[in-house]
């Protein structure tokens, strides 16, 4: 008995006559739904605080490629969004510490690139001498980023914290404890100065500086453009014909300081919120209810 002819699934040569191309199963399809959702939220950075401090904190621990990708589709999506770029990339830009990221968020922010002038400061001093310090900087609408350091001038510092985005609302006022100390407010390039005595008092140590400065380095260029510190020396060369972004920042490594001060030993070493971002947290919450 002969078989009856084998059935022949024509599909596919139907699909090329007619310029339909099949499927491969090892791309994958990207849901329109998908797509919406994610749009919709990158929009959502413009006017809600808590998806802008969300999309910081995300990025912020996404590895190099992961972030490389992030980047390539706000090629793609961000004209198709009708909210201005500073909005989808100023979260980003608060967390980058790669030079090469960084520039590539500030391009394309473009002109409505956000400056550090325009910022306030909070200082207290403690029974001792040291410093405690606030530096608040705008970001973009109604957000900012916040620096605290405890420092001394002529010896260096004793941690730092970064605060990446916060609600203007939420950022710390005159009258806010940390570690005992009332801080008040003050003009910002007298802190500034301050702190690059204590930057390089800190260097001509040994010592590592803390993580967190790393991520304000532009501040610190932007406030010192027009300051003559003619007194301050980086080995031969006066810092004024050196940008204080070279000043070793761009090696700085996330690592806490361990105090070395021999005349207060019982001050007890604070562990980081943050590792990422902290080198050590202030002991008493500082921001606004």
């Amino acid at each position: 008995m002969i078989d009856p002819d084998p059935i022949v699934d024509d599909s596919a040569d139907d699909s090329a006559d007619h310029g339909v191309e099949p499927h491969d199963p090892a791309k994958p399809v990207t849901d329109s739904r998908i797509v919406a959702a994610w749009r919709e939220w990158l929009a959502a950075l413009a006017t809600d605080a808590e998806a802008a401090i969300a999309a910081a904190h995300v990025y912020g621990e996404l590895t190099s490629e992961a972030r490389d990708a992030w980047l390539d589709v706000l090629v793609e999506d961000g004209p198709r969004l009708a909210v201005p770029p500073i909005a989808i990339y100023a979260p980003l830009l608060a967390v980058e510490t790669d030079d090469a990221r960084r520039a590539r968020i500030e391009k394309a922010i473009g002109q409505q690139k956000r400056s550090p002038q325009g910022g306030t400061a909070l200082r207290g001093v403690t029974p001792s001498g040291e410093r405690i310090a606030a530096l608040i900087t705008p970001l973009y609408l109604r957000f900012v980023r916040v620096l605290w350091c405890r420092y001394q001038p002529d010896q260096g510092i004793r941690w730092a914290q970064y605060e990446p985005l916060l609600r203007d609302d939420e950022a710390p006022q005159a009258g806010a404890q940390i570690d005992g100390v009332s801080l008040e407010a003050t003009p910002v390039n007298p802190v500034i100065e301050e702190l690059c005595h204590a930057i390089l008092a800190h260097q001509r140590r040994g010592a590592e500086l803390p993580g967190a400065l790393r991520h304000c380095a532009d501040l610190f260029d932007a406030q010192l453009e027009d300051t003559q510190l003619d007194d301050l020396q980086l080995g031969d060369l006066p810092l004024g014909d050196l940008p204080l972004g070279d000043l070793q920042l761009d090696h700085l490594q996330h690592e806490d300081l361990v105090c070395d001060d021999p005349h207060h030993p019982h001050d007890a070493r604070l562990a980081p919120r943050d590792p990422l971002l902290a080198d050590a947290a202030p002991r008493d919450a500082a921001r606004k209810p």
